[in-house]
């Protein structure tokens, strides 16, 4: 699968960088928005990651543009852990990679047969098959039905359960298979297709990873500094929202029929300059169907301090180091 940089036109035009700015691009991954930046200003950019496959990439880069690129190894949550200061810009594409698709030994997609893995990160934590060979089936049904939004999400963990009884589920064929005779085949799209999302969520715990990243985006960035960020998922669009919301202040007040935004909390960290969602363009959904539920919002850092991180924001699923701690 060719690799296509989502919304990268407007990703630019958001950052709107200038010569001597930084810009950290938290979602390195093949290195598109990394690219157009370095091309498109005299700056600098950080990469961060947390898939090790991608140094390769990196030392191209470093080859291509010497100092004015450098590749941190670690989570995007933890970008203000690494040293990091004077930061213009963040970026974030929130979501699985085609390069990461189409590695059959990641397990990531029910269309290559590989193990059952889904980590990022490719070494410690649980994997997608301690998930399905260790949750109840309360709990599964639980991931399946907020990370999925499967709707036949407790009949899907029954057959998995059911499944697993009689032998273990060990890769992605074999789940792919419990999935398919369990939920049939209608329409296009792949009976697995949710249950794979979820499960990837869950396993790389990526809600909390993205609440963590945008809490952390803000306590870097200077003031003016812009946060941009892509997701293409319905729960990551709502963290996102409510995090801008939020820290700029906004609190819905009046009446249904006469709303306003008030400010009732501390100063606020961001501003909105649009507050609505920016979507691709026809053009680019018809070129790259990956970009179809892709959402681009931006935010503005004031100079007023960083708000206390509150995690009420994310759906309450059993945390990941639970299934860790009965492994």
């Amino acid at each position: 699968m060719k690799h296509y940089p989502v919304m990268l036109p407007e990703v630019l035009k958001s950052l709107s960088m200038a010569d001597g700015e930084t810009c950290v691009d938290g979602t390195f991954g093949n290195g598109g928005y990394s690219a157009a930046i370095l091309e498109g200003a005299v700056c600098n950019v950080v990469g961060l990651d947390r898939d090790p496959n991608v140094t390769s990439r990196a030392d191209d880069f470093v080859s291509a543009w010497g100092d004015r690129f450098r590749l941190i190894q670690t989570p995007f949550s933890k970008m203000d852990e690494v040293g990091l200061s004077g930061v213009n810009s963040v970026v974030l594409d929130i979501g699985v990679s085609s390069m990461q698709l189409d590695q059959a030994e990641r397990g990531f997609s029910f269309m290559r047969e590989g193990p059952l893995d889904m980590r990022m990160e490719q070494g410690g934590g649980p994997t997608a098959r301690d998930a399905v060979m260790h949750l109840s089936v309360a709990e599964l049904t639980r991931v399946f039905q907020v990370y999925g939004e499967e709707k036949r999400a407790r009949h899907v963990a029954n057959c998995i359960v059911s499944a697993r009884e009689v032998e273990d589920i060990v890769t992605t064929a074999d789940l792919a298979s419990i999935l398919e005779k369990a939920l049939g085949r209608r329409g296009k799209t792949h009976p697995a297709t949710r249950v794979f999302q979820a499960l990837r969520i869950f396993v790389n715990d990526e809600l909390g990873e993205l609440y963590r990243g945008l809490c952390a985006a803000e306590r870097i960035l200077l003031p003016g500094g812009r946060l941009v960020v892509v997701t293409f998922h319905s729960l990551e669009d709502r963290i996102v929202k409510s995090f801008f919301r939020r820290r700029a202040g906004e609190v819905s007040g009046g009446s249904r029929y006469a709303p306003e935004i008030v400010n009732t909390g501390p100063p606020a960290s961001f501003n909105l300059p649009k507050r609505s969602v920016t979507k691709p363009s026809d053009l680019e959904v018809s070129e790259n169907a990956r970009s179809r539920s892709a959402k681009l919002r931006l935010a503005v850092r004031t100079d007023a301090d960083a708000f206390v991180a509150d995690d009420r924001l994310l759906p309450d699923v059993m945390s990941l180091s639970e299934l860790e701690a009965r492994l």
